[in-house]
């Protein structure tokens, strides 16, 4: 298949970057233009790995936002435009725009395109939050052909399944809609996004996999054991790493990649944000990186702390107005002091799977989920739903829009947030205001609302939420 030799091709290529070679790692991963060694972009390509963000398209009208963004990295990766909400927002009925607009921004830049995320139990319309067993797995499988198709030949790699596997000390899946499709699930994903699209990296992507000694790690990593031992086709694993002070940096994640590395994968750090963006923590995170010849490279889950899904904790590189901080210049230094990836062959050694330790992990998932608030039906014949995920400073809050007797053709949702709470991020809906009193409408792709149909947008703010109370018309 195509895929093994793309794949061979891309571990020569890094072989040949540790030999000197630089051109032929700079193929896997372009750079954006910058000068070697003074970039991040720059500096991880000189290695034969990419440094990458994600983007929000909303956001590439920002001057400030898009010169940061061409000037460092050399790897973007799409923040919500291309979840399933964004993508098939009506059931067969699919939205590039937004995808494409950052897709196209990278690619005429010299930056490659990680795909996120084709399968998943969030962020999912409200069509297919509707639906279970025959019905959805083959709902899911038509949504993972038909946009991995569409973006066939423009991205290196696709997270296929995201956060499957349910958190605590259980080892368990993640109990979904998806899950209740049958345990083959994730495989069938797998196999679809590869028929679909044989020359992109396949990975499994999840949060708190950090620690090698957590269940919920050994859990992933018992499946991809099985994955290859079947030849089930996946190419690389995903380590979200959004550490915070509950779910901190430890000592062992070099370990981690190391021993997925050598269940013959490709590690890539997908999401990475430290609270309080500590230089030191940053550091180790790409010295890590570096020392596992098969962890690709990293993104940061944004550019700027406003940025950030969690900005209060100032978790990434650049500060709110744009310039540099030392955790900048720590992985700078990082990437420049370190080696290029070794071309001896990674460990063959099976890690050990002795069972983890009964308490459970920390979680940097939102600890807790507000039951969803409805409205009646107004005189514009329809409802809104809200479902908050609240952590210590901030939270989502997912809206589900519905249509009464009467289909909708346009909707406003109107949402007063409490004193202290600020919107920092949106998707699927236009907004106006982002404190207090705001006002939601829809986007071009989801302004049709058969009667009795949903649809859904969301929102990231700072703050707590409290009780909200959204109220929707038509038009």
């Amino acid at each position: 298949m195509r895929r093994t030799k793309w794949k061979a091709a891309s571990r020569a290529a890094l072989a040949l970057a540790g030999a000197g070679a630089l051109a032929a790692g700079m193929a896997l991963f372009a750079t954006a233009p910058a000068s070697a060694g003074t970039t991040l972009g720059a500096s991880a390509a000189e290695k034969g790995r990419y440094f990458g963000t994600a983007v929000a398209g909303f956001k590439l009208s920002d001057s400030a936002y898009t010169t940061i963004l061409n000037r460092e990295f050399n790897m973007v990766t799409a923040e919500n435009e291309m979840k399933i909400d964004a993508t098939e927002p009506q059931q067969n009925q699919f939205s590039y725009g937004a995808a494409d607009q950052i897709v196209n921004h990278a690619r005429s830049r010299g930056m490659s395109v990680r795909g996120h995320t084709l399968a998943w139990h969030s962020q999912q319309p409200g069509w297919m939050q509707n639906m279970s067993g025959t019905a959805l797995r083959q709902a899911m499988l038509n949504h993972v052909t038909q946009v991995a198709t569409h973006f066939r030949g423009q991205v290196v790699a696709w997270d296929v399944v995201n956060e499957a596997f349910a958190d605590g000390s259980s080892g368990a899946r993640r109990d979904s809609n998806l899950q209740r499709t049958g345990n083959d699930w994730i495989e069938a994903a797998f196999r679809a996004a590869d028929a679909a699209d044989p020359n992109a990296k396949l990975c499994y992507n999840d949060y708190n996999t950090d620690n090698w000694t957590h269940a919920k790690t050994q859990a992933v990593y018992n499946m991809v054991r099985d994955f290859k031992s079947r030849g089930v086709p996946i190419d690389c694993v995903g380590f979200q790493s959004h550490f915070n002070n509950d779910s901190p940096y430890v000592s062992n994640y070099r370990t981690t990649l190391s021993s997925f590395a050598a269940l013959g994968v490709d590690v890539q750090i997908t999401e990475l944000d430290i609270q309080g963006a500590s230089a030191t923590t940053y550091r180790s995170v790409v010295e890590d990186c570096l020392a596992v010849a098969r962890c690709n490279g990293i993104t940061v889950w944004g550019i700027r702390d406003s940025d950030s899904w969690r900005a209060s904790q100032t978790p990434l590189l650049f500060n709110s107005n744009g310039s540099k901080k030392p955790a900048y210049d720590a992985v700078l230094a990082a990437l420049n002091n370190g080696t290029t990836p070794p071309t001896t062959a990674p460990p063959t050694t099976v890690p050990p799977t002795t069972a983890p330790p009964t308490t459970a992990p920390p979680t940097t998932a939102p600890p807790t989920t507000a039951p969803p608030t409805t409205t009646p039906p107004g005189q514009g014949g329809c409802t809104a739903t809200v479902t908050v995920n609240q952590w210590t400073g901030g939270f989502v809050a997912n809206v589900r829009v519905t249509a009464g007797s009467s289909a909708l053709n346009g909707w406003t949702v109107t949402i007063g947030l409490p004193s202290g709470a600020t919107v920092t991020n949106a998707w699927s809906a236009n907004r106006s205001g982002n404190t207090g009193t705001t006002n939601w409408t829809n986007v071009a792709y989801n302004g049709q609302v058969g009667a009795g149909q949903s649809t859904e947008f969301g929102f990231q703010a700072n703050g707590t939420a409290g009780s909200l109370s959204p109220t929707c018309a038509a038009g």
